[in-house]
């Protein structure tokens, strides 16, 4: 029985760790989408906007029709959804983007994936579980491999509010795993989902409204590789397949994976999207920092590895 017990265990996990893993190259997918919109004459916080309003827009009535039960959620559940809401969805997007508008990109890239430890630390103060030796050691590679994928040392003096924002957004993005992790467990992940996003789009529109907008910039034209395509197709793309997706595939997978782990995987993304950023923007990828990518994988293989006792 205990070896069946385990094989099952083994397998929820597997299957876990291959949703999040979707959810994060999905995730990276929209870095080179979302500067391709940029490019075309977008701000960072409009496109972060427009795409979480759309994607709430497009998903809550799908929801609301062929699932009305995974709407239902007790008045218990309301700081639950807020927090999702505002940290998972609204907090890291729109912390992310002052970053980017203030400091070099691959330091705001390894300020917010300082998340894992956050995670880690969060687990251990607060919940009291001791973590192996070996998740540590690999949450620590895993971000010294993104940290060479990054090159942060290139980078000269530092805006200091552009580093707050880095850090709140790592704070946000490490409130989505440990809220994704108790929510996944009791509610069902559509409705979460669809529920979350609404919450965040109210949120980013408050900032920047996406009616405010321009409607002759979603006549753009934006370019991917050798594709030329309207802007406003783009971001059908990036509110289905970079927002709805990745953030229903992860909620997914914090059903039977644990939240330490979840984070590490979360380094997958700046890796694939430096490699869609090759593939479709002509940045090219050196030695450092494929050596970078190497470290990084090694890394999140020991947290998987390390036993799970989260």
């Amino acid at each position: 029985m205990a070896v069946f017990e385990n094989a099952v265990r083994a397998s929820s996990q597997a299957r876990a760790t291959g949703l999040s893993v979707i959810s994060w190259v999905l995730f990276a997918s929209s870095g080179s989408l979302a500067a391709a919109v940029m490019v075309a004459g977008w701000s960072p916080a409009a496109v972060t906007s427009v795409r979480i309003v759309l994607a709430a827009v497009l998903l809550l009535p799908i929801v609301a029709t062929l699932r009305p039960r995974a709407l239902r959620f007790g008045r218990a559940d309301l700081w639950l959804l807020f927090g999702y809401g505002l940290l998972g969805v609204a907090g890291v997007q729109l912390l992310f983007f002052v970053a980017v508008a203030r400091v070099p990109v691959g330091v705001a890239i390894v300020l917010v994936n300082i998340a894992p430890v956050l995670v880690a630390l969060w687990v251990r103060l607060v919940r009291g579980t001791r973590l192996p030796g070996l998740a540590w050691v690999g949450i620590g590679m895993a971000l010294c491999g993104l940290a060479l994928i990054t090159q942060i040392w290139q980078s000269a003096g530092l805006d200091r509010l552009g580093v707050a924002a880095g850090l709140g957004a790592a704070i946000c993005s490490a409130g989505f795993f440990l809220l994704g992790e108790h929510g996944a467990g009791k509610h069902d992940s559509l409705g979460l989902t669809a529920v979350g996003l609404a919450i965040g789009a109210v949120l980013v529109a408050v900032v920047v409204p996406p009616w405010t907008l321009s409607a002759s910039l979603l006549t753009n034209a934006a370019v991917l590789g050798g594709l030329r395509a309207p802007v406003w197709l783009v971001l059908l793309v990036l509110a289905v397949f970079g927002t709805v997706l990745p953030y229903l595939a992860g909620l997914l997978a914090l059903r039977d994976l644990p939240a330490v782990l979840a984070s590490v995987l979360a380094l997958v993304e700046p890796l694939v999207a430096a490699v869609l950023a090759w593939l479709l923007l002509g940045q090219a990828i050196g030695p450092m920092q494929l050596a970078g990518a190497a470290i990084l994988l090694i890394g999140a293989v020991l947290v998987q590895l390390a036993p799970q006792c989260l």
